[in-house]
């Protein structure tokens, strides 16, 4: 290994958790690697169009054989499907065109038989309007018990016509819409209307929740992965928002100091309760939180001890393709942690952020995007993110090098912020298209009917099928860097020490162990060439060694070298 001295940066040269207990007698979920299936686009086994959990079942031999510890479910629960699923009618069933309760028991025994751990989607700000609780509201005058489960509020003005504040749904518009039948009267929906928020400040929610927690546990469910945790409670009296950054805004980097409806205090007390409740199982139960918050301290607030075991760091989700910025993310998001004991939990994609393939493309000149720099530069951030300390999460196709599906017809689109935005947001829909097994043409394999999503021609390079037949393919890098990360000790949750290998451009850092790992990244657009000792593990991008013993790397390349 390299003996070069640390960078002097402005950040420690060691950061992550020290003195934990050895990788095999430390909890399961510092040291995860975590594959995201979307599983309406994931495998249909019945031709429906729609992927199932039979669908699921079939293919859980591509994750074994991709070398994945745990599987993530994102919402396959009865649902109108307004969202995507994210809209909940029974937290506590299938929907029946995905499959059964005791198909999704099965598939849990699968995962275990196979040595994969499983998380499932909660959804615990908001139900969706088909719920038998909004339902039950509806039939009720507001001030009800039953509209007491959710926010129900007299608008502004002498009749109540206006909307009750200026606050706005993520998806676009007012978060506000009327309640049918009560003019005057409005009902809370920070995303969608057919997705009313519910109110935790209701002990029903509580109890409610706890039930839907104690279900999926005791089936066998190894964790949960909690839709917006950051957005629960809301400040009481419901203040107007004013200039607090709205949810894309935030998205986007924005500074966070106060918001009325993202964010708030007591949002941890929920946390908490929860986390007694996890605590309470054996073997180990996990949360892993999606909390949109402005900085890597606030983030780290929800994995204090006592509350969310970990959280995606979107920081580094939504970091772009420049050295500086990289090493000052993964810097702040490792100390932040540091500070409360927990690990950091890296991801580069999911089911509502364009693919990275497609965000790291450069413009051409003729204004189109150059995909096979942006597969490079997403394959080489990938192995960065999977050499850094802590837990990492991939979602389905991402080990493929899928693009984001611009071209969608307005009319196969699917997503709320599309029409509540009258398609000025295209929404989320490129990167739901269904994954492409094998065969030359659409739908390759997904289904033998019609996907439920539209898969483009040109995609038979990119089927599992092809990619396992060729040792130089994305999924291979991303296996063979699975398999290095399970072997090594020196990976997972630990110590990492920042290197300085004498040009700016390149990202080094190492990690420490009897079996230590250099990372190295180049992000320049020319060759890089650096000393670091070692035997090449691990490469993209045509990462070699010279004669002499330097490593070349060239531009968007990365290697792990022990």
């Amino acid at each position: 290994m390299t003996h070069v001295e640390p960078a002097e940066h402005d950040l420690p040269t060691v950061e992550g958790n020290a003195g934990l207990a050895p990788r095999g007698e430390r909890p399961w979920w510092r040291d995860a690697v975590v594959y995201q299936v979307y599983p309406r686009s994931f495998s249909d086994s019945d031709g429906d169009g729609l992927g199932d959990i039979r669908g699921i079942r079939d293919r859980l031999a591509h994750l074994v054989d991709l070398g994945v510890d745990a599987v993530w479910l994102s919402p396959f629960y009865p649902s109108p499907l307004l969202d995507g699923g994210y809209d909940v009618a029974d937290p506590r069933d299938v929907d029946p065109r995905l499959g059964t309760v005791d198909e999704l028991r099965g598939l849990t025994e699968d995962c275990h038989r196979l040595g994969l751990k499983i998380f499932v989607d909660i959804v615990p700000n908001h139900f969706s309007w088909d719920h038998e609780w909004f339902q039950a509201a509806k039939a009720t005058a507001p001030g009800s018990p039953e509209w007491s489960r959710f926010h129900a509020v007299r608008g502004k003005g002498a009749d109540g016509t206006e909307p009750p504040n200026d606050w706005q749904s993520a998806f676009g518009g007012p978060a506000w819409s009327p309640i049918e039948g009560h003019p005057g009267w409005w009902y809370l929906h920070i995303f969608d209307a057919s997705q009313p928020d519910v109110n935790w400040d209701n002990p029903e929610i509580h109890a409610d929740y706890e039930k839907t927690l104690r279900f999926w546990f005791d089936m066998g469910v190894d964790g949960f992965r909690i839709d917006v945790a950051h957005g629960l409670v809301k400040e009481p009296g419901y203040p107007d928002a004013g200039t607090a950054p709205g949810f894309d805004e935030v998205l986007a980097g924005a500074p966070q100091e106060y918001s009325p409806m993202w964010d708030q205090p007591g949002v941890h007390d929920i946390w908490r309760e929860w986390r007694r409740v996890a605590d309470g199982y054996s073997p180990d139960r996990a949360y892993v939180g999606e909390a949109w918050v402005s900085t890597p301290e606030r983030q780290a607030d929800y994995t204090r001890p006592d509350e969310l075991h970990t959280t995606f760091n979107f920081h580094f989700l939504k970091t772009w393709w420049a050295a500086e910025r990289i090493r000052e993310v993964v810097g702040l998001s490792l100390l932040a942690s540091a500070a409360v004991g927990a690990p950091c939990t890296w991801v580069l994609s999911n089911h509502d952020v364009w693919r990275p393939v497609t965000r790291f493309a450069p413009h051409l000149r003729d204004g189109t995007l150059d995909l096979a720099e942006g597969r490079r530069r997403a394959l080489a951030l990938s192995l960065v993110s999977l050499g850094l300390p802590g837990s990492a999460y991939l979602y389905q196709g991402e080990e493929l090098g899928l693009p984001e599906v611009l071209d969608i017809a307005d009319g196969d689109r699917q997503d709320p912020t599309f029409f509540r935005t009258q398609g000025e947001n295209k929404g989320r829909d490129g990167c739901r298209i269904p994954i492409p097994w094998s065969g030359s043409s659409a739908p390759y394999g997904f289904t033998t009917g019609t996907p439920h999503l539209p898969m483009p021609e040109g995609w038979e390079p990119l089927t599992v099928e092809a990619q396992k037949a060729d040792p130089a393919s994305t999924f291979h890098v991303y296996k063979r860097a699975l398999a290095v990360r399970r072997a090594r000790e020196a990976m997972g949750d630990g110590l990492m020490r920042w290197l300085d290998l004498g040009d700016d451009d390149v990202v080094a850092f190492e990690r420490p162990g009897d079996e230590p790992v250099t990372v190295v990244l180049n992000v320049a657009d020319a060759d890089r060439i650096v000393a670091v000792d070692g035997e090449i593990l691990v490469e993209c991008g045509g990462v070699a060694r010279q004669a002499d013993g330097v490593l070349v790397l060239p531009p968007s390349s990365a290697a792990w070298i022990g």
